[in-house]
């Protein structure tokens, strides 16, 4: 129903008040605070996924990957980031397509570090010389004896919305094991 808008209102908010109106009946306003996902959602891709986990233990995450990098001949992959991030988002789909799932896979063990808003986890960060001004994400790669091999200093992945994918491909054929 509509409201009677009498000639006091001012016209812009008759118009505001004239679409809410409208709109509202259809659903098209509610859809947006909908907990359900719209048929019509962005693909997958483009969803925001947890991938890092402020409650873990990084360097417990870190030891681990390097011991079973070790007994599987491979390497570590550190992607430090956050779940607020669209490049880091972006980068971890792209981690998951072909032919760079099969490449992590095959030759690497992936730690996905949380950095919380920039103030998580700095101390590992710098232990492996990833100062992070650049911002996220940020790549460092360890061999099987947790020595730095590759580490990301200049924000090489910190625009992902901007970069090739295939940059991610060349970048894993370059430091597999």
């Amino acid at each position: 129903m509509i409201p009677n808008l009498s000639r006091r209102t001012p016209g812009s908010l008759r118009l505001l008040i004239l679409a809410v109106c409208t709109l509202l009946p259809a659903g098209l306003l509610t859809a947006c605070h909908s907990s359900e996902t719209p048929e019509t959602s962005a693909p997958e891709a483009f969803q925001v996924h947890q991938i890092f986990h402020p409650e873990a233990d990084a360097a417990a995450q870190i030891h681990q990957a390097v011991v079973q990098a070790a007994q599987e001949h491979k390497h570590v992959l550190l992607d430090f980031g956050g779940n607020w991030c669209g490049d880091c988002q972006i980068l971890d789909y792209y981690f998951h397509q072909q032919p760079n799932a099969a490449l992590i896979a095959q030759d690497y063990v992936l730690v996905d570090i949380d950095v919380g808003q920039m103030d998580h986890n700095m101390n590992i960060a710098a232990q492996y010389g990833m100062p992070l001004k650049h911002g996220v994400p940020a790549l460092a790669v360890l061999d099987a004896q947790g020595n730095a091999i590759y580490d990301q200093t200049d924000g090489q992945f910190s625009a992902m919305g901007r970069v090739d994918p295939q940059l991610v491909t060349e970048f894993l054929e370059r430091w597999k094991q």
